[in-house]
């Protein structure tokens, strides 16, 4: 490791030399730490959702293979970033040492959740994953990560379960987008409907209440199954529910219509799997935007697509990161049971052979 410190972690990359940790190829996970740094040990990381479906997919359900190539990507890279996808995930862990010259606002023994992503975070396990059963996106671990100085994190509420702060953090950039995006329109005097593809999701039902809670006009959730077309409409969290394959673009946009009565002006992306950008570009109208919560979004795909279907449409990257909305998504958590319900729903699920709970299929 060199020994000259960088607020953004430079001096963590092993190869290639030059580049940012979230581009690096490999990053040093030595747990001794500059006096700039801070060391967490990590209790769970949390896979971010198109990182684990693609594992899930490509070992057919397989919870061993999965575990097996989480660890071999961690050992080899010094982080967690899924080669295909590019993605990697957070983590909750405990805050065990901090360095001299450290301005974190952290303390030893705070619990914390990390703001940003397990790309750019030198990790190491110590456990073999031997705790985890490869089958949910959540993975118990014992290990150590490192944090620099412009490393974001927060600390885990005393009044929310660990493992439910954790699930919402992974999203929490969603619901502070979409409620800005909101904002935006009703400043211009525009009331929007807003449709959230993907709604049943921690990222789109937190979505659907940030638009609710902002003043949004009539929203709609679209969903791939019957079972989050019935969880939706239970808990009254959309004003129209409708089933869709997201990946069928005229499909897609129907669906919305359905719902809404017109193309809507904000759609919200927050599916698990690539092929979803034409069908959110028709489905929002002239003059709308797009945002893509999603890391299996192809944005050459959404550029190219929005060109080829003259839709003048503007195109938000979600980016998981806005000042205070971390605070934001706990809050919506707290006063919305619909959220609440969908989210402790999930965690109280038996682990499935496939992902519990993700948006991105329609099924015969």
């Amino acid at each position: 490791m060199s020994t000259i410190a960088s607020p953004v972690g430079l001096h963590r990359v092993l190869e290639p030399r030059g580049v940012l940790p979230q581009a690096a190829w490999r990053l040093d996970a030595n747990p001794v730490i500059g006096p700039t740094e801070v060391r967490v040990r990590v209790r769970r990381l949390n896979l971010d959702a198109a990182s684990f479906r693609q594992l899930v997919d490509k070992h057919q359900g397989d919870g061993d293979r999965v575990r097996e190539e989480v660890r071999d990507i961690i050992a080899s890279r010094g982080k967690m970033q899924n080669p295909v996808t590019g993605s990697g995930g957070m983590l909750v862990g405990v805050v065990e040492e901090v360095g001299a010259e450290a301005h974190l606002d952290v303390q030893v023994g705070d619990v914390i959740t990390t703001l940003v992503s397990l790309t750019l975070t030198p990790l190491l396990i110590t456990d073999g994953l031997t705790h985890w059963d490869g089958r949910s996106e959540q993975v118990p671990c014992d290990g150590t990560a490192i944090l620099f100085q412009r490393t974001i994190a927060a600390h885990v509420p005393d009044d929310l379960d660990e493992e439910l702060a954790m699930a919402v953090m992974d999203v929490a950039g969603a619901p502070a987008l979409v409620a800005r995006t909101v904002r935006q329109y009703l400043d211009r005097g525009i009331t929007p409907l807003v449709a959230v593809v993907g709604g049943a999701g921690k990222s789109g039902s937190l979505s659907l209440a940030a638009a609710r809670l902002e003043g949004a006009g009539r929203t709609a959730g679209i969903v791939p199954i019957e079972r989050e077309r019935d969880a939706l409409l239970a808990v009254g969290l959309a004003d129209a529910v409708e089933l869709a394959d997201a990946r069928d673009p005229v499909m897609l946009s129907e669906a919305v219509v359905a719902a809404l009565g017109r193309a809507a002006d904000i759609t919200v992306v927050c599916v698990d799997v690539p092929g979803c950008e034409h069908g959110a570009i028709l489905s929002t109208g002239d003059g709308g935007t797009v945002i893509f919560f999603s890391m299996a979004t192809s944005f050459s795909s959404a550029a190219l697509g929005a060109e080829g279907l003259a839709a003048d449409v503007s195109m938000l990257i979600g980016n998981g990161f806005s000042p205070g909305h971390a605070e934001y998504a706990f809050e919506l958590l707290r006063r919305d049971d619909a959220v609440r319900h969908l989210f402790e729903q999930r965690l109280r699920a038996e682990h499935p052979p496939l992902p519990r709970a993700h948006t991105d299929r329609v099924h015969p």
